[in-house]
């Protein structure tokens, strides 16, 4: 088989060319043009991502928070029934277990009791003090008598037609019937007083009622609080511990199980979102939030930032970094931003679920912020 050698390339001045068509384009010519319209689209895409840019900002470091609580008893006693079961909903008000009322019906009732002797006490005490101001009329009657007495005395001794002892004895009956009547002006003073300074004062006025009535409210008060209910709506946890029969102690019942239930509310959730420092400088309350939550994903939610912490988050930390040591090293900090939920119909959402928020600041950046 005979193999023809390839025909020598015509050498020009300015080197070998390809054998084009006729009005075709050299390799040489056409990638110029293509290397500088690449370059001059790389620059118009990145002036415009620079410019859209800065607009959105976003992190995973975002969880949602729902009120919380251990709801727990302010009195003291025995359990005598609980009502609720592990992730039960209940409504606001609705009870969640009882303490044993028997305790605190007594307590009421002697409440009760001594409220009525102390408006009796106080009724009596009027009619003493009515009762002294005729002791103190009638020994005016008395001292006026010991008086004339004691005048007719004086003026007998005088004339000597009386004996010394005579005068004295009615100079003694005038003074003790004097002294008689300041005692009794003195008790009817402190008689007075107790009753506030009035002898018609209504007795429920009195400091004492008062006293004893507020007795009686205390002790209506933990009659009613042996009813632990549910101070807003939610979900019930935490009660597998909580049986019948413990006695619960009103100073250590929020720090054990076996005495409380947790609450967790339904009604209003939030997230608290820790942004970087740094991206925070077009965020303010009233920015529209997107929220996905890892637990569903596809899903979006929506919100708005109610309030931007005034701290970052090691500022409340109990051991707050020390900046002013030799070896510092700047960190980017993180500031808590909280953004509160649309309300939406969809999943249950629980608090503690991780979620990614990203906020619209709807500022967009302009060729001035180059300079």
């Amino acid at each position: 088989m005979n193999i023809q050698a390839p025909l020598p390339r015509p050498k020009t001045k300015t080197g070998w060319r390809n054998y084009l068509p006729e009005g075709g384009i050299t390799g040489a010519n056409a990638r110029r043009p293509l290397m500088v319209g690449a370059v001059i689209l790389v620059a118009l895409v990145s002036g415009f991502l620079w410019l859209s840019g800065g607009r959105y900002v976003s992190t995973d470091n975002a969880y949602i928070q729902a009120p919380k609580l251990i709801v727990a008893p302010d009195i003291s006693g025995i359990v005598s029934d609980v009502l609720v079961h592990e992730g039960q909903p209940v409504k606001k008000g609705d009870v969640l277990f009882r303490i044993d009322q028997r305790p605190f019906v007594i307590a009421l009732d002697n409440a009760k009791a001594q409220l009525a002797q102390t408006a009796l006490s106080l009724e009596s005490m009027k009619l003493d003090y009515n009762r002294a101001l005729s002791d103190i009329a009638a020994q005016d009657a008395q001292v006026q008598l010991a008086k004339s007495t004691f005048d007719r005395a004086a003026a007998l001794v005088q004339k000597n037609a009386t004996t010394i002892v005579a005068f004295d004895q009615a100079r003694s009956a005038y003074t003790t019937a004097q002294n008689q009547q300041k005692s009794l002006q003195e008790q009817a003073k402190v008689m007075l007083a107790k009753l506030g300074g009035s002898p018609e004062l209504d007795v429920k006025t009195h400091p004492l009622y008062l006293q004893a009535k507020a007795q009686v409210d205390e002790a209506q008060r933990q009659l009613d609080h042996t009813e632990i209910r549910a101070p807003f709506n939610g979900i019930v946890t935490q009660v597998a511990q909580l049986q019948i029969g413990t006695y619960l102690v009103a100073a250590n019942a929020a720090l054990s199980n076996t005495g409380a239930v947790g609450l967790v509310g339904t009604d209003r959730l939030w997230i608290d979102a820790n942004f970087k420092e740094t991206d925070l400088t077009r965020v303010k309350p009233g920015d529209l939030a997107t929220i996905t939550v890892d637990t569903y994903p596809g899903r979006t939610w929506t919100g708005k930032v109610a309030s931007i912490a005034p701290a970052s988050g090691a500022a409340f930390s109990i051991l707050p970094p020390q900046n002013a040591s030799g070896n510092w090293v700047k960190v980017v900090q993180r500031i808590p931003v909280r953004v509160v939920l649309d309300p939406a119909a969809g999943p249950e959402l629980r608090a503690g679920m991780s979620v990614d928020v990203t906020i619209d600041t709807r500022h967009r950046r302009t060729l001035s912020e180059l300079w």
